[in-house]
């Protein structure tokens, strides 16, 4: 069980896991669980990790948007009230959130992360996230994963 899956039993949400059988040559794996599960690629979303400097202090902050679209980073900035983002070095994403690339999940993060969702997840009932691990999803509604995560929504791409 995974930190994702257990602080989602902890809180008492409904939630539901997919598992599926991870290609180790998929190219994306937000689009890999889109089609092994059978799903529009809407509703997948993906877990990125971005680097800016506020108050003098670089800190890392989280946003969950379609794994269909990209992060756009001007917006991503925006929300934050900062200049600037970018990519987080994957070793600093792994070591501060104990998860591996493409299994990121917003959910049971070594260390808390300030969180942004993309509104486009309000569309849907409920939306899919990584669970921790590659080849596994967690669906629960974006609601949910906004108050687990202390999320605030917001328009973070171009699509």
């Amino acid at each position: 069980m995974t930190p994702a899956v257990k602080q989602a039993k902890k809180q008492k949400i409904p939630f539901e896991l997919h598992h599926y059988s991870h290609d180790v040559h998929a190219r994306s794996f937000g689009l890999e669980a889109a089609e092994k599960l059978a799903v529009d690629a809407r509703q997948v979303f993906k877990t990125l990790v971005v680097s800016t400097i506020i108050n003098n202090n670089e800190q890392l902050a989280v946003a969950i948007i379609p794994v269909e679209c990209q992060l756009n980073l001007k917006l991503m900035a925006k929300a934050l009230n900062t200049k600037k983002v970018q990519m987080a070095e994957a070793k600093r994403v792994e070591s501060t959130t104990g998860y591996v690339l493409g299994g990121v999940s917003p959910l049971g993060q070594k260390k808390h992360l300030r969180t942004l969702i993309d509104s486009t997840s309000e569309l849907f009932t409920t939306i899919f996230v990584s669970g921790g691990k590659r080849g596994l999803e967690i669906e629960l509604s974006a609601k949910d994963l906004a108050q687990m995560t202390k999320a605030k929504f917001c328009e973070l791409t171009n699509n």
